[in-house]
């Protein structure tokens, strides 16, 4: 099963990044198989024309296509996600997300911009089809700070809260279907007899 995290910063290194390294790193202890979009290596001129047979969309597109679960991480612009997110949202097709959970994760100066997630987000989301949008994380930048060495740190409440949900996703989403041995009929509810 396919973990697909996409980055939606116009920046190669951000606290957005941040928070999909701190993901990334939860997903790949636990055994789940991970793969990173970066829209910023995307062709800046095929995602501002909307060029649909561009090679690097076509191939944006159907790793999306591909994926089970899909982490999107974007920073908070003037209460909406990034720009550069938007402009590859665009792209996709109307049920992109369809079948599929999501996370969505955001990056903020204060948290007055939290909402931007369930009020910008969100509906985009899920107007993309997707199955279950998980419960987002916002992180300002006092929770994810720079280091003198010029590398992001995560606080302990978020890392709390990223422990939490890639819990979500290994047991609720990509834990395999265990099919029972042998063929059993399903017995219908009032026929369920239990004795004491």
């Amino acid at each position: 099963m396919t973990v697909l995290l996409i980055a939606g910063s116009p920046s190669e290194k951000s606290r957005s990044a941040a928070l999909l390294d701190g993901v990334q790193q939860r997903l790949h202890a636990r055994g789940a198989h991970v793969e990173r979009l970066q829209i910023r290596d995307l062709s800046p001129q095929a995602l501002i024309l909307a060029d649909f047979g561009n090679r690097t969309i076509l191939h944006a597109v159907s790793r999306v296509k591909a994926a089970e679960v899909v982490v999107v991480a974007t920073p908070v612009y003037k209460a909406a996600y990034s720009g550069v997110l938007k402009v590859f949202l665009d792209l996709l097709s109307q049920n992109a997300l369809q079948g599929k959970t999501v996370l969505p994760l955001a990056t903020g100066g204060s948290p007055h911009h939290m909402l931007a997630l369930d009020y910008a987000l969100r509906p985009v989301l899920q107007s993309l089809g997707a199955k279950h949008i998980l419960s987002g994380i916002y992180a300002t930048d006092a929770q994810v700070t720079l280091t003198p060495e010029g590398a992001y740190l995560i606080n302990d409440e978020i890392g709390a809260r990223l422990d939490e949900a890639v819990n979500i996703l290994i047991t609720e989403t990509l834990r395999p279907v265990v099919k029972p041995a042998g063929n059993f009929a399903s017995v219908p509810f009032s026929q369920v007899r239990c004795s004491v």
